[in-house]
């Protein structure tokens, strides 16, 4: 059952009526107590009525029995039903009741007790007349009883089955007019195009429904920022190739004319470094694309920094001559488990950062953080300006010290990195002197540090 309506429609009427049940059988047990206890009481007053008016009017048994309220013949009345005896102490029948059986209604010698006479079971009430030398047997049959409870609870059931088609379509129009907002939220969605990201109003929802808009308002904040981010990736992904595929345009242009050999190389260079920026612009923005497309982590192993470091500041084309690469003794040994993929993309993206803000040279230096579980990569360049720390790692920013290869993507990429390890990263200026300090703080579980120190030390 895929309906709301129908579910509800079903759970409330299947709730209604075994309520409507429960109670029927509730006033079935408690109507049936009180009723026999009624009848009992009648039947113990009329045994004691026929006892005094033998006892103290002296009348015949015959006669007291005619004269006692009750068991006199009234035609259509439950009166009718009630049965009397008259039995002597010698057991001898002295006079009965019209409808009475011959057969002595009860073994018992006084009080309640239940018999089965010719088939039939009957509840009698005995009393016992000393100074008449008598015992008074009232009784009425129990199938009366059984019938008078059942024309009771029919008269409940009746009222239930006629009432039970307008209940249920009480709770259908109910059900309907309460799932209305949602069938106007649904209306305005179908209403709508790809484009619109607007928020619904929920207006006067109930408080069930209010989550559920605001919910879709969240997700369309969500799909909209992203789809802004598509925009803003693909529009400064067009602007970032069009100069360099200019400049390689004009490059090979420029060494096809040239006639001196030192121009000709030159051009060729340019047109090498213009490869390069481009290159790395593809590669960045398609590891981008993989970060964001990934929700996860997996592949966790075993991961040796020290490993890293050295795969990452290998390639000559990326260090330069004039740049000094140190990497700490302490890192040397550690390991810890992790993601070496996204691992090495942020060291990597660091390392390139730090290489190329130092135009003149100078030193990068990774080394343990200042707690156990950091690492931190420092270099000698221009640093961030203050106001600028807090933007960096926002895609595309490029800041005032921009190197003249760079996209603006390295340091977001570094941070959407560590993020899905669980890490964080930290950018500050150096206060020994010039140059940034980048600190990755990853989760604690699972290092292993060298010589069997208990940290890395400072």
């Amino acid at each position: 059952m895929t309906s709301l309506r129908r579910r509800l429609f079903v759970i409330l009427l299947a709730a209604t009526g075994l309520i409507w049940l429960s109670a029927i059988a509730w006033i079935f047990v408690g109507t049936r107590s009180e009723l026999e206890h009624v009848l009992d009481t009648r039947l113990q007053e009329a045994a004691r009525m026929v006892s005094s008016l033998v006892a103290d009017r002296g009348m015949a048994a015959s006669t007291a029995i005619a004269a006692a309220p009750g068991l006199a013949p009234e035609p259509g009345s439950y009166e009718r039903q009630l049965s009397c005896q008259i039995w002597s102490f010698d057991g001898h029948l002295v006079a009965r009741s019209s409808g009475a059986p011959d057969e002595n209604l009860s073994s018992s010698p006084s009080g309640l007790s239940e018999r089965t006479v010719d088939g039939e079971p009957w509840r009698v009430y005995t009393i016992e007349n000393a100074a008449a030398g008598v015992r008074v047997m009232v009784g009425d049959r129990l199938g009366l009883r059984d019938r008078l409870v059942a024309d009771l609870i029919k008269g409940l059931l009746w009222p239930a089955v006629l009432i039970a088609p307008l209940l249920g379509l009480l709770i259908w129009a109910s059900l309907g007019h309460g799932l209305r907002p949602l069938n106007a939220m649904a209306g305005d969605l179908r209403a709508r195009d790809g484009n619109d990201m607007s928020p619904i109003d929920p207006g006067r929802a109930p408080s069930e429904v209010k989550p559920i808009a605001e919910a879709l308002n969240g997700l369309f904040v969500k799909v909209e920022t992203a789809r802004r981010h598509e925009r803003d990736v693909t529009a400064f992904a067009a602007h970032e190739l069009r100069t360099p595929l200019a400049g390689l345009k004009t490059q090979a242009q420029i060494a096809i004319a040239a006639q001196d050999s030192d121009v000709r190389r030159g051009a060729l260079n340019q047109i090498l470094r213009s490869v390069d920026r481009t290159t790395r612009l593809v590669r960045q923005l398609l590891t981008l694309a993989k970060l964001d497309a990934s929700m996860e982590v997996s592949e966790v192993e075993s991961v040796n920094i020290g490993d890293i470091l050295d795969e990452i500041a290998e390639p000559a084309g990326v260090t330069g001559d004039a740049v000094r690469i140190v990497i700490g003794t302490e890192l040397r040994g550690l390991t810890l488990r992790s993601n070496r993929e996204l691992l090495t993309l942020a060291f990597r993206n660091l390392h390139e950062n730090a290489v190329q803000h130092m135009q003149n040279g100078g030193t990068v230096m990774w080394r343990s953080g200042p707690d156990a579980n950091a690492i931190s990569v420092e270099d000698e360049g221009p640093g961030i300006p203050a106001e600028d720390l807090a933007l960096v790692t926002q895609r595309f920013f490029r800041g005032r010290h921009q190197s003249t290869v760079g996209t603006g993507l390295g340091l977001a990429i570094t941070e959407v990195a560590i993020q899905k390890l669980g890490g964080s990263l930290l950018l500050e200026n150096r206060q020994d002197g010039p140059g940034l300090r980048a600190t990755i703080r990853l989760p604690k579980p699972d290092w292993t540090y060298p010589a069997g120190r208990s940290r890395i030390p400072l």
